[in-house]
């Protein structure tokens, strides 16, 4: 027997397949691919929109609690902004995420960022927080926030501590506790603080240094100056960098925790004396050189030097026995605190909130760009220290990141009474597992697309909860669909803890409440476009989503981008889709979305590409009209191929040298045999650590090289990546001497050969024809400049450019019309016409079959949707009647006049018609004489 249901959560809106776009729904349709009900207050509300707002913590189904706070002033952050509740869904028993939409202005301009916060209760017994690694207890094993949740069993995290991207351990910065027991000890370095929950969870965010000594059988006893720590400059309470590394004349202490190798890389300035201890007994003691060993699970391995390995020699010897002790100490109240009173902390990096305001920052933002909007994250508290704030903000598509004043004001205002900045830039990342899912999804797109940054630790959000009674049911799939495009859907289950169940012995039934498709099964398959609510029943349970079948009224331009195929029988053509919405949303249509229709040859389609099957006799062009609910696009082909060779590297036309900004080294070769490609390359190497300019780059330089013939419209070429996640770039001179920079890849995020794809157009200015490729590229910003390899090598190969299809238009004579005469002047030849030009309010409009034959063109009616279209050298202009959209090759323009009948015949405003076509229209008031030309 089934148990009522009742108490239904808020839900947010992101799934899996969707959690890469921005969130904002007036931006972006498929950010609401589940269509939940986004915050529903007792009556209806569906957004609550108001300045800063502190927001007190909501039961699930109800509405927040909003009220004004003020905002700090502060030079470089906004005066006034807003938070909008965008969605919300509980993740766990105590743990809910809330998304946020963040509007304000910077320098003048509106900006906006999404921002993402998994709310945490530590008063309920059911939820926990702690720290996450790769390998659960091991330090030095970097991983991605995605696997150290999935390998510890969390249900959400984030990425934590700061950490040393050149140093192949790289442990955390700041001391690292796990289920009670340090794994790391803080550096010495100023200004950094470190978030914590106590034993008896309440969460702490301070300062804490390691104080620690080891004490020898005779009595004697030296300081420990750290545990499983990193080799790194130490820094004295105001920022004076020391003027020796950390483990010079130091001991430090390495656990299991540690499994590198090396104990740690980069200390070849100290070299080591180190001494094994297993159950408090010195068993081993090596002199000048490591133990070629792991620290074992029962003890642990002392890293000495100079005057700590002057210790050892005096006062520790084999079978004698060692005692460690250690504790961390507040550095802002001077009490020393036990670790094992915490269950958890993690390092951060500056204080930003504290008392519930923007605080000073506790060490210079510079190193972490804390003046330029990025993706961040941070965790705060609650006053009461019982609410946990887990934060991050989106710097991917239309959201633009923060500044740290920017953040410290949107945690102000979500009530957060203390925070700390953790890690941000490409390490922000955050997973969370959806509502009624089994499953973890990647809920804060990287700096890097899906791709994420391997960092040191993260901040896990766990459940302990019992497996509990059926709660509610969800419906799970896209919310974004499209016309004629199958969308499978399913059904999960949640109990009272809001943990997933097994729902694979309901029966569920689906339904639409309007008539945009039909189900089968589970399947629905969309008709036409619209919104409309899919509703799933089990029982006496239910859940409805909203859906968007996206319909040509919402898009402004359609485009087709396909393979270099020629106008041939049995060429095959893969046309890939794409529609830009009118909010500059784009998507690519799915096959099964898009109708044909085929000019000057036959074709037929297998899935996904096009097979050409016979060319009409004569035809030096053919059209392919792609069509989405009516909408057109225009994919023309032409006998030839359309792709042209610019180099290959086994002859090359010019010599080829390397060039780079200040400071940085490198060098180009022309070889053979790089991984399996036999054919020559260009490599090009590159070393940016020694660079001094902001922006580093390494150029590979053809000096003289040819000029690229006709008006390409982009450039292909193979590319050997390092995953280095440097800027691949291509610079192009054009005819008048200018330079055209091409970005071929923001990121080189794969290894191996890869073919890249760019488009060849400049915003910025116009590029003269014919140009000539001068220069390839990698290059580093200093934003993000940590983020990415300083230095690598990339290979480039097969070097091609696309042409347009180029149709000649037919030579058409000048047409010489008057108003209400039904002759008309073509050449020297009068020919009737079966309407005479008519003008109405203004405009002009002629009968447009006489035009279109007398141009050369083609026409084509519609009658169910009363469209008309022309098609013409290469241009399809399409109109309906009555309506003021026209289509000119897939772009949506509005005209000041529709189409109209008159007297049975498609009257049209003849200029907007001629001019899109690529005509001239001029208009004698005197004799009332229209000439076209």
């Amino acid at each position: 027997m089934k148990k009522a249901i009742s108490d239904y959560p808020l839900h947010r809106s992101e799934r899996a397949s969707n959690r890469n776009s921005n969130f904002n729904p007036s931006l972006n349709p498929n950010r609401n691919p589940k269509g939940r009900r986004i915050l529903i207050t007792a009556l209806g509300t569906a957004l609550l929109v108001q300045p800063l707002f502190a927001m007190a913590p909501a039961l699930p189904g109800a509405a927040a609690v909003l009220s004004p706070v003020k905002t700090a002033s502060a030079a470089d952050a906004p005066a006034t902004a807003q938070l909008t509740v965008v969605d919300q869904e509980m993740v766990t028993s105590g743990a809910q995420r809330i998304d946020y939409l963040w509007a304000s202005t910077r320098g003048g301009k509106p900006v906006q960022a999404n921002v993402h916060v998994i709310k945490v209760d530590l008063t309920n017994p059911y939820v926990k927080l702690n720290a996450m690694n790769g390998t659960p207890g091991v330090v030095t094993d970097r991983s991605s926030v995605m696997n150290m949740a999935q390998n510890s069993g969390a249900v959400a995290g984030v990425n934590a501590d700061f950490f040393q991207t050149s140093s192949s351990d790289g442990s955390p910065m700041g001391a690292e506790i796990t289920d009670g027991k340090l794994l790391t000890s803080p550096m010495q370095l100023s200004g950094m603080y470190m978030f914590g929950v106590t034993n008896d969870k309440t969460a702490v965010i301070d300062r804490y240094t390691f104080n620690g000594q080891v004490t020898a059988q005779d009595g004697a006893a030296f300081p420990l100056a750290g545990i499983n720590q990193s080799s790194y400059t130490p820094e004295s309470e105001g920022g004076t960098k020391s003027s020796m590394q950390s483990h010079v004349n130091a001991m430090y202490m390495y656990t299991s925790a540690w499994t590198d190798a090396s104990r740690p890389a980069d200390a070849s300035y100290a070299t080591p004396t180190e001494v094994l201890v297993r159950s408090g007994v010195v068993e081993q003691i090596s002199e000048g050189a490591a133990l070629p060993m792991t620290p074992p699970a029962d003890g642990y391995i002392l890293r000495t030097h100079g005057k700590a390995a002057q210790f050892i020699r005096e006062h520790v010897a084999v079978g004698q026995t060692l005692q460690a002790s250690y504790a961390l100490q507040s550095a802002t109240s001077g009490q020393s605190v036990d670790p094992a009173s915490f269950a958890m902390m993690v390092g951060g990096h500056t204080i930003l909130v504290s008392d519930g305001q923007p605080s000073s920052f506790s060490r210079s933002t510079a190193s972490i760009s804390g003046s330029t909007p990025r993706s961040r994250t941070a965790v705060g508290y609650a006053k009461e220290g019982k609410t946990v704030y887990v934060v991050t903000t989106e710097d991917s598509g239309t959201s633009g990141g923060m500044t740290l004043p920017e953040l410290q004001k949107a945690l102000v205002s979500l009530g957060v009474w203390k925070a700390v900045n953790l890690d941000g830039g490409g390490s922000t990342t955050m997973v969370d597992r959806p509502l009624g899912e089994t499953s973890l999804v990647l809920s804060h797109p990287t700096d890097f697309g899906t791709t994420q940054r391997l960092v040191t630790n993260g901040l896990g959000v766990y459940s302990t909860a019992p497996k509990g009674d059926i709660k509610g049911i969800k419906a799970s799939g896209s919310g974004t669909l499209f016309i004629g495009q199958p969308v499978t859907y399913t059904l999960k289950a949640y109990d009272t803890y809001y943990n997933p169940l097994d729902a694979s012995g309901l029966t569920p039934s689906w339904s639409a409440d309007k008539p945009l498709g039909s189900f089968s099964g589970n399947t629905f398959v969309p008709v036409k476009g619209g919104s409309a609510n899919i509703t799933v029943k089990s029982g006496t349970a239910s859940d409805t989503m909203a859906v968007n079948v996206i319909g040509a009224d919402q898009i402004a331009q359609m485009s087709i981008s396909s393979n270099a195929a020629e106008l041939s029988a049995g060429a095959e053509i893969f046309p890939v889709v794409t529609v830009t919405l009118k909010d500059g949303q784009k998507y690519t249509l799915p096959y099964e979305s898009v109708k044909w229709e085929f000019n000057g040859f036959t074709a037929a389609r297998s899935g996904d590409k096009l097979i050409i099957g016979s060319v009409n006799p004569g035809a030096e062009a053919g059209y392919a009209i792609a069509r989405y609910d009516g909408y057109s696009a225009l994919l023309t082909l032409t006998q030839g191929s359309s792709s042209t060779p610019v180099e290959t590297f086994e002859n090359p036309s010019s010599a080829i040298t390397f060039a780079s900004t200040a400071g940085v080294n490198g060098s180009v070769s022309v070889a053979s045999g790089l991984d399996t490609n036999a054919s020559q390359a260009l490599n090009l190497t590159y070393d940016f650590n020694s660079g001094t300019t902001d922006t580093r780059a390494a150029y590979a330089v053809f000096d003289g090289g040819g000029s690229i013939a006709g008006t390409p419209t982009s450039i292909s070429m193979d590319v050997y990546g390092d995953n280095s996640l440097n800027w691949v770039r291509a610079e192009l001179t054009d005819a008048a001497g200018s330079k055209h920079l091409i970005t071929l890849a923001k990121q080189v995020d794969w290894s191996g050969w890869k073919n890249v794809t760019a488009d060849i157009e400049d915003p910025g200015k116009a590029i003269v024809f014919p140009v000539k490729l001068s220069r390839l590229y990698v290059a580093s910003l200093k934003e993000g400049f940590d983020e990415r390899s300083p230095q690598g090598s990339i290979a480039f190969d097969n070097i091609s450019v696309q042409l347009p299809a180029a149709v000649e238009a037919p030579v058409t004579e000048t047409i010489v019309m008057r108003l209400g005469s039904r002759k008309a002047l073509v050449g020297a030849r009068t020919l009737p016409l079966d309407t005479a030009p008519y003008m109405k309010d203004g405009t002009t409009y002629l009968p447009l079959r006489f035009v279109s034959d007398s141009i050369g063109g083609s026409i084509m009616f519609e009658n169910a949707s009363k469209r008309v279209s022309v098609l013409r050298a290469g241009k399809l202009v399409e109109m309906t009647i009555g309506s003021k959209d026209v289509i000119n090759n897939g772009t949506r323009l509005e005209a000041q006049r529709a189409p109209i009948v008159q007297g049975g015949r498609t009257l049209v405003p003849i200029r907007l018609v001629a001019e899109q076509l690529g005509l001239k229209v001029t208009w004698d008031q005197t004799t009332k004489k229209i000439t076209i030309q």
